[in-house]
């Protein structure tokens, strides 16, 4: 199955080098480039791309309001911001405008385009340098904020909970049915169901809500 690819990024050098990797990939294939957030919205409208691979900065409208059109539209496509690490601290925003992944230019190009085809698939998928960034934008805010933002979980189970917090912490499906002493199936079913009940768009929005409800905290 070929994944159908919109490239947003105001920098036609960065644009031109992901295509000509992808022409070797049979697998993938670029429907269409954008310069904009504005030209990204209008692409998903117009040819419905499986992914969009997504810059933050750009001028006009940004990645994280493109993102967030994006994915409050009735489109299926899916969202994976590739931007600069050291420029971009916006993380935190660009996740919960929907992004289903974030990874940084500097990661190998086999890394980046297996990123493309995890989240076409429909899982999720963070750098690692950057999950470490979401959860230091999340815990760096004033105790206080942190206190107003953290809200109790309704409507799940306690072993839904425990899932939840599990997933919170990075935990894979293998590694959570060995922390719980389930079977793997059982806990990708309590993901699935998590899923649902918190109407997350993918494991990306379960860790969020994690750290946004208290679930999962860094230590003093």
């Amino acid at each position: 199955m070929t994944v159908r690819v919109v490239l947003a990024d105001d920098q036609p050098l960065v644009r031109s080098g992901l295509r000509v990797i992808m022409a070797d990939h049979p697998d993938l294939e670029v429907v269409g480039e954008a310069a904009t957030g504005a030209e990204a919205v209008r692409l998903v409208s117009d040819i419905g791309p499986d992914v969009v691979v997504m810059d933050i900065r750009m001028p006009g409208m940004d990645g994280i309001e493109a993102t967030r059109l994006i994915t409050a539209g009735p489109a299926t496509t899916r969202v994976l911001v590739l931007t600069t690490f050291d420029e971009d601290d916006h993380v935190y925003g660009a996740l919960r405008a929907g992004a289903s992944g974030f990874v940084v230019k500097d990661m190998a190009l086999d890394d980046i385009l297996a990123a493309i085809r995890v989240v076409a698939a429909g899982d999720a998928l963070i750098a690692p340098g950057v999950t470490r960034r979401l959860i230091a934008d999340f815990v760096g805010r004033p105790a206080a904020a942190r206190e107003r933002s953290a809200r109790p979980v309704g409507g799940i189970t306690e072993r839904e909970r425990e899932v939840l917090t599990l997933v919170g912490r990075g935990r894979s499906n293998t590694e959570i049915a060995e922390d719980l002493f389930i079977t793997v199936a059982t806990a990708k079913s309590h993901v699935s169901r998590l899923l649902t009940k918190l109407g997350a768009r993918d494991r990306v929005q379960l860790v969020i809500t994690a750290y946004e409800t208290g679930l999962v905290t860094l230590p003093p």
